[in-house]
Order: C-alpha cells, then sequence, then structure tokens
C-alpha cells in the first residue's frame, strides 16, 4: 500500500517544498507513446528519428512536465489537488538511463489557490525544465491508502534483441534450407540472410522456388539452389550436405518435420550423436527478466527416464550457447512433491539425482517442481520450497510432449511471447520454423542457431 498525504491551503505556506527522482527508462517510453499518442520517432527508442544514423530515444518533454504533475498530485499540495493552470520552458533534453528530479516549491497563496515554482533537473545539474502551476489545494487534510493501480507489461521483447546483437558479429553459417517452396518458408530463410546469420543453400524442387520467391517478390540472385524433386529427395541432400561439410545446420522449409527426421536419424547416413534428439523453445515472455527454455514440446511423444535426461542435458547445452552459462533447470509435474502414483515426480527426482552425481552436466538441475512454484518466487516460498532452482528457472522440462506444447503455445498466444525453436542433438543444429512464426521468431530461430554452431566449434 502507498500513503498519500493532503494538505489543504490552510496547511500551505510559502517556501513549503516537494520532489521525486526518477531513472528514465526505455519502457517509460514506450508507455508515454502508447498513453499519448505521440509516435514521434525522437521519442522511440530504437529508432533514428531525425536520420542520422543513430537512435536518440529522447524523452518526451511532457514526459517531464507529467513527473511535475506527479509531485502536486502526490506530495504537494497532494491527492485532491486539481490544476488550474500550468506553463512550462523546456530548456534541455533527457534520454534512457538518465536520472532526472523534478520539484515544486510553493511561491503564493491566494484565497483559493496556491501558486508553485516547477523545474527538473537532470542529475549532473542541467536544468532542463522549468515553470509556475497555479492549483486548487484538496478541501481538508487526510492521508489516503492508495491500493497499486494495475501494472503494466509491455509487449516487447529485448531479450530477442539481446540475442541478435549477441548474434550480429559472428560470421553467418551456412544452412541447407529444405523445401523453401512456400512463401513463409522462404521468407524466413531470406531474413536470416538478410541479417547475416545465416548463409542459405535452398534445397528442393527449382521452379517451385523460383515462383515462390517471385511471389513475394523477392530476388535469389546469388543463393545457391539444389534442385530436387520432392521432400523426401531434398531431406537426403540436406543431411547429406551435412556429411559433405558445406552446412552447419539445417532449416524445414514446407514440408513435415517427420519427413525431415527420418533422414536425420539414420543409422547409416543420418546425423545421429548417441544422443537422443529433442526440440527446445527459447523464449521471450513480456514482464521475463530473462529467457525461458521449454523442452520438450514437437518430438518426443512420452519420454522414458533416459530421454529425459537427454532432453534436459540438450536444453542445458542450448542454454549456455546463448550465454546463460549456469542455467537453472525446473523438472516440471503437476506437484513439487515426489507421489509414487505420478510417475513423472519420480522421473523428476531421479533426474534431479543424475545432476547431482554427474550424469547431467552444465546446470542445476531440480523436481519435481510445479509450474508455479519453478517461475513465481513468492509460490516457491509460500510452499516452503528451499532450492537453488524453485523461482528461478532458466528451463522447464515437460513430462510429455502435450504439456511441454500446451505450454509453449499458452505463452505464445495467450502471453504474447516470442518462440525461438530449435532441434539438438544431431550432428548440427535443425532450425524448425512453422507458418505462424512471425518474422521476430524466425530470426531469433537463426540467431540461436548461429549462437549454438560457433559455441560446438569451440574447443
Amino acid at each position: 500500500m502507498t500513503f498519500l498525504s493532503a494538505r489543504p491551503l490552510s496547511d500551505l505556506s510559502i517556501g513549503m517544498e516537494a520532489q521525486i527522482t526518477r531513472l528514465c527508462v526505455t519502457d517509460d517510453l514506450y508507455v508515454f507513446a502508447n498513453a499519448s499518442g505521440n509516435l514521434n520517432p525522437m521519442h522511440i527508442p530504437h529508432v533514428d528519428g531525425d536520420r542520422d544514423g543513430e537512435a536518440e530515444a529522447v524523452a518526451p518533454s511532457m514526459w517531464l512536465g507529467a513527473l511535475i504533475s506527479a509531485v502536486i498530485g502526490n506530495q504537494l499540495p497532494g491527492p485532491g489537488t486539481l490544476y488550474v493552470r500550468q506553463n512550462f520552458r523546456f530548456l534541455d533534453r533527457v534520454q534512457a538511463g538518465q536520472s532526472v528530479t523534478a520539484t515544486v516549491r510553493i511561491s503564493q497563496i491566494g484565497d483559493a489557490t496556491a501558486t508553485l515554482d516547477t523545474w527538473v533537473e537532470r542529475a549532473d545539474g542541467v536544468r532542463l525544465l522549468e515553470g509556475e502551476a497555479e492549483v486548487i489545494p484538496p478541501a481538508t487534510a487526510g492521508s489516503f491508502e492508495m491500493a497499486d493501480v494495475p501494472g503494466l507489461t509491455l509487449r516487447r521483447h529485448q531479450h530477442f534483441d539481446a540475442l541478435l546483437e549477441k548474434a550480429a558479429p559472428l560470421p553467418d553459417i551456412p544452412c541447407a534450407v529444405i523445401a523453401p517452396d512456400e512463401p513463409s518458408a522462404l521468407a524466413g530463410a531470406l531474413l536470416g540472410a538478410e541479417h547475416t546469420l545465416i548463409r542459405p543453400i535452398l534445397v528442393g524442387d527449382r521452379d517451385k522456388i523460383l515462383e515462390t520467391a517471385q511471389a513475394i517478390g523477392r530476388s535469389l540472385d546469388g543463393i545457391e539452389i539444389e534442385h530436387m524433386p520432392d521432400h523426401g529427395a531434398a531431406a537426403a541432400r540436406g543431411v547429406a550436405l551435412v556429411h559433405e561439410g558445406r552446412v552447419q545446420a539445417l532449416m524445414k522449409g514446407h514440408l513435415h518435420t517427420d519427413q525431415l527426421l527420418r533422414h536425420v536419424v539414420k543409422r547409416d547416413g543420418g546425423l545421429r550423436t548417441g544422443r537422443r534428439l529433442s526440440h527446445v523453445f527459447v523464449m521471450d515472455v513480456p514482464g521475463l527478466t530473462n529467457l525461458l527454455l521449454i523442452s520438450d514440446a514437437a518430438i518426443n511423444i512420452s519420454p522414458d527416464l533416459q530421454a529425459k535426461a537427454d532432453i534436459t542435458q540438450n536444453a542445458i547445452d542450448l542454454a549456455r550457447s546463448i550465454g546463460i552459462e549456469t542455467p537453472r533447470v525446473g523438472i516440471l509435474s503437476a506437484v513439487e512433491t515426489v507421489n509414487p502414483s505420478i510417475p513423472s515426480t519420480l522421473d523428476a527426482a531421479a533426474l534431479s539425482k543424475m545432476a547431482d552425481r554427474g550424469q547431467i552436466t552444465g546446470g542445476v538441475v531440480d523436481g519435481p517442481l510445479a509450474m508455479d512454484n519453478a517461475i513465481d518466487m513468492s509460490a516457491a516460498r509460500t510452499k516452503g520450497i528451499k532450492s537453488l532452482v524453485a523461482g528461478q528457472a532458466d528451463i522447464l522440462i515437460a513430462p510429455n510432449l502435450e504439456a511441454g506444447n500446451l505450454m509453449a503455445k499458452e505463452l505464445t498466444f495467450l502471453a504474447h511471447a516470442e518462440a525461438a525453436g530449435l532441434v539438438i542433438g544431431a550432428q548440427v543444429p535443425i532450425i524448425l520454423s512453422s507458418r505462424a512464426d512471425d518474422e521476430a521468431s524466425r530470426l531469433a530461430s537463426c540467431a540461436v542457431a548461429a549462437l549454438y554452431a560457433q559455441r560446438a566449434k569451440s574447443p
């Protein structure tokens, strides 16, 4: 609860002063743009508003003015105050990442109104704004117990932005794109190429690929096409390109996942490594302070204990490749206690012990955990769970494919998460794209593949 005190006219005196200090962050600029409708690119983070080659992220001047309103409404004279007039003179600018202090001081007291000098200064002492306000103070004194106003969650994906920045300096990885004969499949490959994340070799029916490029208005000049008349032959050729050392990743185009993986898992000529293949979603969930990895939601339907161990190790390896050096892994079930009637709790307990004994390495593994106490610290505390993972998991291992798929899609379509997807456990990473994926998801998948391939090459 927040307590605010109101000061009526009779309690005011000349020279009274109040102030607040606020750090301007990029989220403030997004919120102000939405609330005000002011979409001036000078005030939108990561946008070059004046075309000088740099993004400005300058706070709107009226955002500074709103801080004055906050001091008046919350402190002096406080709740119940109404404006009569306010003027501002803007002297300088503030950008995201800078701290400012807004101050008001009573200069005159009339029969029914009070006049205040108002100003805002940056932390370095530079004055940004000055002006004068006339207000009607509250009628009576008193304290107000203010309930928290509804919180805001911004639908932006700064974690994926950071992934793209991390992958940007890396050399583009040669990638066989299997059957890109549908607009979204081809566009995703070309998008990855434009951002120098992948160097695509298009494997499939040449005529269909060229028709698709024409349909989306894109040129394929300079991009290699390997003509394969059908999807099965294209998948086989993509695997062969790995063995020839010509590609370091595969990308699924317009073919069924089973058609591609059938050739990947062949005992003779496939891409097996001795570890179970599994799919990992890398999710940027608005409101979470970290990326969230979910596995397996696409390949292993009802994995046994050994398969879950491989699924867990694959997810840890991928997490480490994208910069989570010691990922915290929550093994999920419906409850957080071992219950012989719920087999997934037994698997979870076994996986935790396997990690303790070095059979799973590179991360901190704990389970069973329920979804709430795996990702929410207050839920974990309420249940009395003492764990290095509970409440702060980076990776969630689902008990089966149905649970993992439901979880990932709920986050995508209800929580507005963006999801990148990669198959791990083969000799090269495999990008599984979907026609429902937007540009952010496709780019992030390419970035994750590039980072994973880079770490795999490191000694």
